[in-house]
């Protein structure tokens, strides 16, 4: 059977901006949507895809749709249905595609969520009356699943469910799963068809396809793109001619495929060929006698190392010892003399580790991983890095964690990062693939052995994984509900921002009791009245009154200065008994405050 070509593509050329909601167009461009409908009728497509592939609520919202969930997707039947009312044997399948955002363990939206959502587009696709359903263009096995469930759950056991993933040169998913994985876990879930679509062109496809066949004996979909797209005066064009994609039907059929179509840059020219093509084939066409291969042993996630083997701190914080970091800010230019000598100098006061900020507050400084090694190498004493999400894709951050472990800086603080807004290049563009959560199970999964889809790598990283949290967070169900989520993620100890409030600090801990790692108490030394001011206002660190109040009568900057640090030791006493550890800082590069902060410890 033919089925349509691309219908984005279509509307991109009738004149439809591209950061226009296509899907919203089966309500205010109806006619328009029809037209593409039946220009691929008349090319001979015998099955229409739905113009819903982003109609689910999660992508609506993005342009303010959310509400109009229903009414989109029930035009977008309605179109096709009565594009095809006069002609016999055309099917109408209901397009359904991805989210659009991350889900678990990579983001915030859990499985069970993801697959109500899809429950929600997909039962008024099947209320309307689609034929068949096509789940399309996935880069993620879970969410597919998650998907096909769905369906399955919705549709009952009558359904024709075709599944459709798509892939890279080496016909792997774009979450890094290879062509085996993911085609028996489309053998084994409760769909009818499974395929390939977009992002390649039609020899990729048809490669990756011929492997497939070796795991399943379930029917083959293929709908790739017309090639790969090239700029040519700022727009992208697809040149995979109509002839060069016919001349893969034909190869499509020899193997054995029985849906074929097309995506991004297929227009009802080229599938006004195909279907020549397959007309003239389908009477010659051969049995075909497919063997499936048993499974091959795949190598199986690696038994994480040990705490206690990753690194000294992590030896401390499992042998239970009081740990003290203190934190040092990377320098603005070239030059860590300063930072290297203030390393020096807490590694003698026997402070355990520094702890390295990543771009705090948004700022362009050194790398906070080579200041690491810095410090490591110089000042011999062990460094914990922040790594946050801010200015790496998830390909940057499993090469800079491969290589971090690789370079001996094993010590991890999993945060998402200030927003650029924050800092003084107000115009950078941040990235956040990611937030801790995911960051926190792309380590796990390192640590692992498994590579950010989930596959085994060969090798594995020894990273101690920690993670932040606020005590003194507004919505306090949402951090805890976070911190949770870190927790499942493979988080071993958590850094709390700064603490002035005790009774914060304790509602804190026990709320995460039922899930209580090695706590690090953040305790920072005021310098000034007007830090405390800053800390309540801008950093919404809530600090005392009798605080507050304190700092206000210093009346000089060294008294408010000592003034600072006798609070922070106050604090330090009070927190001891409860916690594992404390994270000093060291204001303005005053490193003896922090020094002098941390004799209030005592005996460890």
């Amino acid at each position: 059977m033919v089925a349509d070509g691309a219908m984005g593509t279509m509307l991109y050329d009738k004149g439809v901006f591209i950061n226009r909601c296509f899907d919203e167009l089966n309500i205010s461009q109806a006619i328009t949507v029809r037209e593409v409908h039946e220009a691929y009728i008349k090319a001979g497509a015998q099955i229409l895809e739905t113009n819903t592939f982003g109609g689910n609520r999660v992508r609506l919202a993005a342009f303010g749709l959310a509400e109009k969930l229903e009414a989109i997707n029930q035009a977008g039947v309605r179109i096709a249905r009565e594009a095809a009312k006069d002609k016999e044997k055309v099917f109408i399948a209901g397009a359904v595609g991805p989210l659009g955002i991350r889900i678990e363990p990579l983001g915030p939206t859990t499985f069970a969520e993801t697959r109500e959502i899809y429950r929600e587009q997909i039962r008024i696709l099947v209320d309307e009356g689609v034929d068949l359903l096509v789940l399309e263009t996935f880069t993620r096995l879970d969410e597919l699943r998650e998907a096909i469930f769905a369906a399955r759950e919705i549709a009952g056991p009558e359904m024709v469910i075709v599944s459709q993933v798509t892939i890279d040169d080496h016909g792997h998913m774009l979450d890094g799963t290879d062509t085996e994985t993911f085609t028996r876990k489309l053998d084994e879930w409760p769909t009818d068809v499974v395929g390939l679509n977009c992002s390649v062109g039609p020899k990729v496809a048809l490669e990756t396809i011929e492997k497939m066949m070796h795991f399943t004996h379930k029917p083959f979909s293929a709908m790739p793109n017309a090639g790969y797209p090239v700029t040519v005066e700022g727009r992208k064009i697809y040149l995979c001619s109509p002839e060069y994609m016919s001349q893969y039907a034909r190869r499509y059929l020899w193997a054995g495929v029985k849906i074929i179509g097309g995506c991004c840059g297929t227009t009802p020219e080229h599938i006004k060929l195909l279907t020549s093509e397959v007309r003239s084939l389908n009477p010659l066409q051969r049995d075909i006698h497919v063997t499936v291969e048993q499974p091959a042993t795949k190598q199986k996630a690696m038994l994480k190392v040990a705490m206690e083997e990753k690194s000294q701190l992590g030896a401390k914080i499992a042998a239970g010892k009081f740990v003290t970091f203190v934190e040092i800010l990377p320098p603005r230019g070239v030059d860590p003399t300063k930072e290297i000598a203030g390393a020096k100098l807490c590694k003698a006061a026997g402070i355990d580790a520094i702890n390295v900020p990543d771009g705090p507050r948004a700022s362009a400084r050194l790398s906070a991983q080579v200041t690491c090694g810095i410090f490591q190498k110089e000042a011999e004493i062990e460094a914990v890095l922040h790594f946050c999400c801010r200015d790496r894709n998830i390909l940057g951050i499993q090469s800079e964690l491969l290589g971090a472990h690789f370079s001996g800086v094993k010590n991890l603080i999993c945060i998402t990062g200030d927003p650029p807004r924050m800092g003084t290049y107000p115009d950078a563009t941040a990235v956040f693939d990611v937030d801790a959560i995911g960051l926190s199970n792309i380590v796990n999964n390192l640590n692992h052995g498994l590579d950010i889809g989930g596959n085994p790598m060969g090798s594995q990283t020894s990273l101690l994984l920690g993670v932040g949290a606020n005590p003194g967070a507004i919505n306090m169900d949402e951090e805890i509900h976070r911190f949770e989520r870190k927790v499942a993620g493979g988080a071993e100890y958590v850094v709390t921002q700064p603490v002035f409030d005790l009774k914060l600090l304790e509602e804190f801990l026990r709320r995460i009791e039922h899930v209580r790692i090695p706590v690090i108490c953040g305790i920072w030394p005021l310098t000034s009245y007007r830090n405390a001011e800053f800390m309540v206002n801008e950093l919404r660190v809530p600090v005392p009154e009798h605080y507050m109040q304190r700092m206000l009568k210093a009346d000089d900057a060294e008294k408010a200065r000592a003034e600072g640090v006798e609070i922070a030791r106050d604090m330090v006493r009070q927190v001891k008994p409860m916690v594992d550890g404390i994270q000093l800082s060291a204001p303005f590069g005053r490193y003896q405050m922090a020094i002098d902060v941390a004799e209030a410890i005592g005996d460890r």
